[in-house]
């Protein structure tokens, strides 16, 4: 029970204090820069003037930003601080001539920031916002305007547009800083009359106008003539020049051409030169390959005959040879078995028959040993003509070995001989290829083994003896 009201007097308490809270936060004002708040009320303040003079205000400002409102207290206005523009159309209005014009014009205007200026300005125009510091303004420069229009000259506005603006904001400064307002710029920007003076005014303008333009016209057409002659002439002298160095210039290039043509005839004859030395150089290669393979293909030639012979041989051997050795062995069998069956008849015969038989046997015996050793010499003869067949092939291939090697000297085109050494150069060739037949028997007898020389020193040696 002795909750329930604490919590009462709690909950009282707190909405006190958000009320408190929320009416402090209602009370804080604050606005942007182009604003300044004026805070009346409260105590007052002494303030002192740009004269010295001192005074004391009711009322308080904040240039932009925020501050606090004392609640029941204090009030809060805001006073504009932008700029406004302000456009002015003057009625006619008589010149200091006495000629009437109308003038049309532009300015923006504004409360000055300074403090003395914003009490003068929040004093006048708190409250009438920006169209009433907007009406004030426009009726001030109004009048100024008039002011200035009725001291001044039509000329003078007419050719001095700057002065007489200068002149309307030095006239309306002195009320613009009463009021605490500050003139930022003011342009005029028409003129105008209803009587045509200014059209007046300005055709001496336009006809002098016009006549200085054509003056001006005939001058520029003048010079123009005169600066295209100038200008035919160095545009001619330059073209001739131009001409001469181009002349000059082909002179040089035809000169650098025949020298690079020289040149490059040069470097063509060396290089057919060079080519015609290295093709001579690669077809000596070529023909030196060509010898080397038919040298190659001369051996292999040669192998083959050998293996050619060998066959050759060996069908001899089982062809000839050893059917003769078979033949003598049968007829020596034969006759052996036929003395065999003689003895045996003989056996059961006479003594006469025995003694006939005995012969017959012998006859026989005698005819077998003459076949056999027919059959032997006629083997040894077989055996004889196998060597000299061999010897008969050895001999015919000589000519084709001495054509392999004399045949690359028919292919040679040219041959050039370098000595100094007396007598013809074809009988060094005949000689070296002499030289080389020369050698063929002993080339033979390094690939088969036979003596050619020991051969025919053989067959020749028998015969010189006979003849002596």
């Amino acid at each position: 029970m002795t909750i329930i009201p604490k919590l009462i007097i709690l909950g009282i308490i707190l909405i006190f204090l958000a009320l408190i809270i929320l009416l402090m936060a209602k009370q804080y004002r604050k606005v942007g820069p182009n604003q300044a708040l004026i805070i009346s009320g409260g105590r007052k303040r002494t303030v002192i003037a740009p004269d010295g003079t001192k005074k004391k205000v009711g009322y308080r400002y904040r240039l932009g930003g925020g501050t606090f409102v004392l609640p029941f207290i204090e009030t809060v206005d805001i006073l504009p601080m932008e700029v406004i523009t302000l456009n002015i159309k003057t009625p006619e209005v008589l010149t200091h001539g006495g000629v009437p014009l109308m003038a049309e014009s532009t300015a923006q205007v504004k409360i000055d920031p300074s403090d003395h200026s914003i009490r003068l300005a929040a004093e006048q125009f708190l409250g009438l916002g920006k169209e009433g510091i907007k009406s004030v303004s426009m009726t001030i420069l109004e009048g100024k305007m008039r002011e200035v229009i009725g001291a001044t000259t039509v000329e003078e506005i007419y050719t001095a547009r700057h002065e007489f603006s200068a002149k309307v904001i030095q006239a309306a400064h002195k009320d613009f800083a009463l009021m605490g307002l500050v003139m930022m710029s003011f342009a005029l920007k028409d003129i105008s009359d209803t009587q045509g003076y200014l059209d007046a005014l300005g055709k001496p303008q336009i006809a002098a106008a016009k006549r200085d333009a054509a003056i001006a016209e005939a001058e520029t057409e003048k010079q123009a003539v005169v600066k295209s002659s100038e200008a035919r002439k160095e545009a001619e002298v330059a073209r001739l020049a131009a001409a001469a160095l181009i002349a000059k210039a082909e002179w040089e290039n035809e000169g650098k051409k025949a020298e690079s043509q020289t040149l490059v005839n040069q470097k063509k004859a060396q290089a057919d030169l060079s080519y015609e030395l290295e093709r001579f150089r690669i077809d000596q290669e070529i023909k030196k390959e060509e010898a080397k393979v038919k040298i190659i293909e001369k051996e292999q030639s040669i192998k083959i005959e050998d293996l050619e012979i060998g066959r050759k041989q060996k069908e001899l051997e089982s062809s000839v040879i050893k059917p003769s050795d078979a033949r003598k062995y049968q007829l020596k069998a034969e006759a052996e078995a036929e003395e065999y069956r003689i003895l045996a008849e003989a056996r059961g015969k006479s003594e006469a028959t025995k003694l006939e038989g005995t012969a017959a046997a012998e006859e026989l015996k005698q005819r077998g040993l003459a076949e056999a050793e027919t059959m032997l010499k006629k083997a040894q003869a077989w055996e004889k003509y196998d060597k000299a067949a061999l010897f008969d092939t050895y001999l015919k291939l000589l000519p084709d070995l001495a054509k392999a090697v004399s045949e690359p000297l028919s292919k040679v085109d040219k041959i050039v001989i370098v000595g100094g050494d007396k007598g013809l150069g074809t009988s060094k060739i005949t000689a070296q290829v002499a030289e080389i037949l020369a050698q063929m028997p002993e080339v033979v007898k390094s690939l088969t083994g036979i003596d050619l020389k020991k051969y025919f020193k053989e067959k020749l040696t028998p015969e010189e003896k006979e003849e002596e």
